[in-house]
């Protein structure tokens, strides 16, 4: 019966995955049809295309009232995003890090970082209205990168596919995404269910790296390319929009609960953007040695969750 369930996570995963591509290429594609600059596309489109399975996941979860999934979700792909993604990326490439980079969006993760560990902690849970708090900061954080994208020069690419095509790729991955996250629920839950662990530690580890795999595919591609600003950018976007729309938009749908347990999983993802902010105080590049205490260190926290 679990090799039915892992069969159809891997299907779940695999829609997830496919169902994002499809998005984030329709998109992106519409956005530089229109003249849209390329690093509001990287900042906004791509980042939190690549996003888009940890938010299916977690509002399927919090509708279907399985809050530790929908928490555990966001948090362990955080975590993941910057320990394993950001350090498998350096290892194999330098990762060079914007200015604003470095000095905004990485501080502003660790900030709304704290503040999600501090609702949650706060109420044991995170309230309809503590959601439209953290739809706010979202929103301001739109607005920052309206202002840096404004400021930015691109000239305007021409995109050979019609518009129609597409709209249907944004279309089609929406549906696909839908469908997989709502596989990749139930049959997580089931997993937990059947060997006897928790929904925590199945989202923050299991479903956690599933939804990543957007993350990680895109970040170890870019640092292949030599795209280094592309690899950091999407992972801190990422962490970002995770936290202020997926959750923001869970706790508007539904009081999402908020496990004491998660406590020391909120810190520990606090201290991995702490972390990979001080490794790129040196000459804002995130190097080979970095990027392997990171990896260390996710082993260490996997080893706690054991």
């Amino acid at each position: 019966m679990i090799f039915l369930h892992i069969l159809l996570l891997a299907v779940g995963f695999t829609l997830l995955v496919k169902g994002a591509d499809w998005f984030v290429d329709g998109a992106s594609g519409l956005a530089r049809k229109f003249g849209i600059p390329q690093l509001v596309i990287g900042l906004t489109i791509v980042a939190m295309g690549t996003s888009i399975p940890e938010a299916a996941v977690s509002i399927t979860a919090a509708l279907k009232e399985n809050a530790d999934i929908a928490v555990g979700n966001v948090v362990g792909s955080n975590i993941l995003n910057i320990l394993i993604i950001l350090g498998l990326a350096s290892v194999i490439a330098p990762l060079t890090v914007r200015k604003s980079t470095f000095k905004v969006e990485i501080p502003f993760m660790v900030m709304i970082t704290v503040v999600f560990v501090l609702l949650g902690r706060s109420g044991k849970g995170i309230s309809k209205s503590e959601g439209i708090v953290l739809w706010v900061l979202f929103l301001i954080y739109l607005a920052y990168l309206f202002v840096l994208a404004k400021n930015s020069k691109e000239e305007k690419q021409e995109v050979e596919k019609r518009t129609f095509k597409l709209l249907f790729y944004i279309f089609a991955g929406a549906v696909v995404v839908v469908a997989g996250s709502d596989i990749t629920v139930d049959s997580a839950t089931e997993i937990a269910k059947i060997l006897g662990v928790g929904e925590r530690f199945i989202g923050l580890t299991i479903v956690a790296l599933g939804t990543s795999l957007p993350e990680l595919v895109t970040s170890v591609v870019a640092a292949r390319k030599g795209n280094a600003d592309i690899a950091v950018g999407n992972i801190v976007g990422s962490n970002i929009f995770n936290i202020l729309f997926v959750l923001g938009t869970s706790a508007l749908i539904t009081p999402v609960p908020y496990q004491t347990e998660f406590f020391a999983d909120g810190i520990f993802a606090v201290a991995a953007g702490v972390l990979l902010w001080v490794f790129c105080l040196k000459n804002k590049k995130l190097t080979r040695p970095g990027g392997i205490v990171m990896l260390l260190c996710y082993a260490a926290y996997f080893l706690y969750l054991l």
